[in-house]
């Protein structure tokens, strides 16, 4: 599933516009692998509450670009996001719950957040749905009846944080 987090991050990271500008500029340091200038150019955007480039800075924590791993980190920028409706940092936010990877291993909160990102992946990301629901099934596979009805109460009655 980490190859997953991966190849979503590098297929965003490229197709991201090239015009100039703070994210641009970020962007270009990271794919160059210029990690500290990204970092450098990026954490104040995320700081700002900029949920794309919250999942950025999960993604190089997560990974240990230009910094040592840290799933704590990660999945803080990955909540931060995630709170936002970010269906990219609700899918890895799934992940790191089901693996126990910076937080404690839940699988009621992984269901929630796969099935947010499932919601809120726009129609045209069929792959990132299907990737999302595969890890909805995964998950709920080692899940009890009611242990998949609270999840899907959590999810039902989540709102997005406003801006």
């Amino acid at each position: 599933m980490y190859r997953l987090l991966a190849v979503t991050l590098l297929a965003a990271i490229q197709a991201w516009p090239v015009a100039a500008g703070p994210i641009e500029d970020g962007t270009a340091a990271y794919n160059r692998g210029d990690y500290a200038t990204a970092l450098q150019i990026w954490r104040p955007l995320a700081d700002r509450g900029d949920p794309d480039i919250q999942v950025f800075l999960g993604n190089m924590f997560a990974f240990g670009q230009g910094m040592p791993r840290d799933y704590v980190a990660a999945t803080q920028w990955y909540r931060l996001a995630a709170d936002y409706g970010q269906p990219d940092a609700q899918y890895n936010l799934g992940l790191m719950y089901d693996g126990g990877h910076g937080l404690p291993q839940d699988f009621v909160q992984a269901h929630v957040w796969f099935a947010l990102a499932i919601a809120n992946f726009p129609a045209s990301r069929t792959k990132d749905r299907a990737d999302a629901d595969e890890g909805l099934r995964f998950v709920a596979a080692k899940m009890t009846p009611e242990q998949i009805a609270e999840a899907r109460t959590l999810a039902s009655a989540w709102k997005p944080r406003s801006r």
